[in-house]
């Protein structure tokens, strides 16, 4: 924890003296660039402390988005200096480009722009994933199924971009759906304030739902009566059948340290109908395929939201992203519909997924 503390001041500091070296501009201009910036940084941590909620909602909006978006913009800041020292170093980039270089500043400004934009316009681009899920089990008929996870509704996802996304999963024309925790942000405010549960009442197919680890920090009891509210069938350690043909286990989250185990949760008579495991954080996979899981849906990962975090959550979860199989028991993690903190996605993608569900049995 230390570690993710002192990692960004250290940036921080490292960014500033390159500006002020860099910049070839007045030393009050100067000065005033990297208090903007280190400013924009540190608004995040009033977020943390649910400061936000104090200010009018507009205003609220844009502290969340400029503080969240320069996490990510430091992190390229900090890859766009670090190429260019070591390419000093190695005599391949001249010491004057990083020197009261109006040039070289306008060229780093123009490229991390570039890249968050195509980033937020990537984010805003909702990628539909088609996943075929056959079984031996009998079915009463071929289902269509869409699953979700991460759509974090709040200051920054709002209830027009939630109607943009109902639209999307209406079109489908689901038998059921499916979302696997995280569908608020981090505060209930902005999610009671925009009354967004009557877009999920628009939905035209039952909802099932788990909890996520940010719905503990909304406040657990506050998201459980939204989730009512809002229609959603949520699946706090319990389960639920479709047609008699379907059971669907919705895990507690992680968080929950004293949550129940999946085996408590699957009766063996269970095993005759298919399997549907809801588990906000793919952690400890081997279990669903012990217990005789058919399917589990999973997300948090948001797979980094840009590379190269992605790389850091391929290297972290056994499956942090898409497809993947245990012995007979299918799996899918998702990169998440919507996002926390800044709306940019660099070699990942905001996704929802339609599944079709049918029974080899004649």
């Amino acid at each position: 924890m230390m570690l993710f503390m002192v990692l960004p001041v250290l940036a921080l500091v490292y960014l500033s003296w390159h500006f002020w070296v860099l910049l070839p501009v007045a030393k009050v201009w100067r000065l005033l660039v990297i208090v903007l910036g280190v400013g924009s940084f540190l608004l995040m941590f009033l977020n943390f402390g649910r400061r936000f909620d104090g200010l009018p909602l507009t205003v609220a909006q844009v502290c969340y988005e400029v503080s969240t978006s320069s996490i990510f913009i430091l992190l390229y800041l900090v890859i766009v200096f670090l190429a260019l020292d070591l390419g000093r170093l190695a005599h391949i980039v001249p010491p004057a480009w990083l020197c009261q270089n109006g040039y070289a500043a306008g060229a780093i400004c123009v490229l991390i722009f570039g890249i968050f934009l195509y980033g937020n316009l990537h984010y805003k681009n909702k990628v539909r994933v088609e996943l075929d899920l056959q079984t031996d089990k009998p079915l009463p008929r071929d289902y269509r199924v869409v699953m979700m996870s991460d759509l974090h509704i709040g200051y920054h996802n709002t209830r027009k971009e939630l109607a943009r996304w109902v639209d999307l999963v209406n079109a489908e024309q689901p038998d059921f759906i499916l979302i696997a925790g995280d569908i608020i942000d981090g505060s209930m405010r902005p999610v009671l304030e925009e009354r967004m549960a009557e877009e999920f009442l628009r939905l035209k197919a039952p909802v099932y739902a788990c909890l996520g680890n940010h719905e503990y920090y909304a406040g657990s009891p506050e998201a459980r009566q939204f989730y009512r509210d809002a229609g959603i069938h949520l699946l706090i350690d319990s389960t639920a059948v479709v047609d008699s043909a379907i059971v669907i286990v919705g895990r507690d989250d992680r968080t929950n340290k004293r949550r129940k185990p999946l085996d408590s949760l699957f009766a063996p008579e269970g095993t005759e109908k298919f399997s549907i495991v809801l588990d906000h954080q793919p952690h400890d996979l081997d279990r669903a395929e012990k217990v005789g899981i058919d399917f589990q849906l999973s997300g948090h990962t948001h797979r980094g939201q840009v590379w190269p975090i992605s790389w850091i959550t391929d290297r972290i979860y056994e499956c942090s992203w898409g497809p993947y199989q245990r012995g007979t028991t299918r799996y899918y993690v998702s990169s998440g519909l919507g996002i926390w903190g800044g709306k940019f996605r660099i070699g990942t993608q905001s996704e929802y997924v339609v599944a079709t569900l049918t029974s080899n049995e004649p």
